[in-house]
């Protein structure tokens, strides 16, 4: 769905260009949950920015089903986001004086949803968060929790193909941070991937398909996670090496 390759990134600051990312590479599957886990200063911010095309690679590739995005224009970004992405923030952004299902609604109509079809589809979304009875509950009334419930689905409500969460459980306890990261697992059974940023170790290891940890801007290491929840720790080499694996075993 979404490669990146050998992506750099630069700022100004003081008059000179200060280097964020070195060279990243990765890919990211269908149906696949990424955590992107590392130190401060390391780059997590800067590389979903970029997945997300809120800001755009100083050099490299990043490519979106086959087509190349990295070079899109301001307003062509603007329409790819719509059409294809969802987001999900550690501090929820919602409109605290609008209720759970007009913050749902928002999004949709911002996509050029019709009403009605707004409406319907909020509603259902917030049902299977399991915010079915606080629909009408303005959001400032809701709980962590139910907040970052409302975000995921305004998340969802544009169908996209890949939903991007920036540290989504970093201001929750951890029953609710568990059971947000069970609703994102579940969107991943529909070929949908999500890609999160966060500083829990314990929840990428227990929820990540995969786990890509970058250290000063550079992937150190890239596991994907096998079916009993341990890594298959990849370090720099090609992510093409599980496949190569896969096979032989199937011979």
């Amino acid at each position: 769905m979404f490669e990146l390759r050998e992506i750099e990134k630069s700022y100004p600051q003081g008059g000179e260009m200060v280097e964020v990312l070195h060279g990243v590479s990765l890919e990211i599957e269908p149906g696949k949950l990424v955590a992107i886990v590392g130190p401060s200063g390391s780059g997590k911010s800067t590389l979903l920015n970029l997945i997300g095309t809120l800001d755009v690679p100083s050099a490299g590739s990043l490519r979106f089903d086959g087509r190349e995005i990295g070079s899109l224009g301001q307003k062509e970004r603007a329409r790819f986001r719509a059409a294809n992405l969802g987001f999900i923030f550690q501090f929820f952004n919602l409109l605290p004086g609008l209720t759970a299902r007009q913050n749902v609604e928002l999004a949709a109509a911002i996509a050029g949803s019709e009403k009605h079809t707004a409406r319907a589809r909020a509603g259902a979304l917030l049902d299977r968060v399991g915010l079915g009875e606080k629909t009408e509950a303005p959001a400032r009334n809701l709980s962590g929790g139910q907040m970052q419930r409302v975000a995921i689905a305004r998340a969802l409500v544009n169908e996209p193909k890949l939903i991007l969460a920036d540290e989504p459980t970093g201001n929750l306890d951890q029953r609710n941070a568990h059971g947000i990261l069970e609703l994102l697992r579940q969107q991943t059974a529909e070929d949908r991937s999500v890609v999160m940023v966060t500083h829990d170790h314990d929840l990428a290891d227990r929820y990540a398909d995969q786990i890509i940890s970058l250290v000063d801007g550079r992937v150190a290491e890239a596991t994907h996670m096998d079916a009993n929840g341990g890594g298959l720790d990849l370090g720099l080499v090609g992510l093409g090496l599980l496949d190569g694996l896969a096979s032989l075993i199937r011979r």
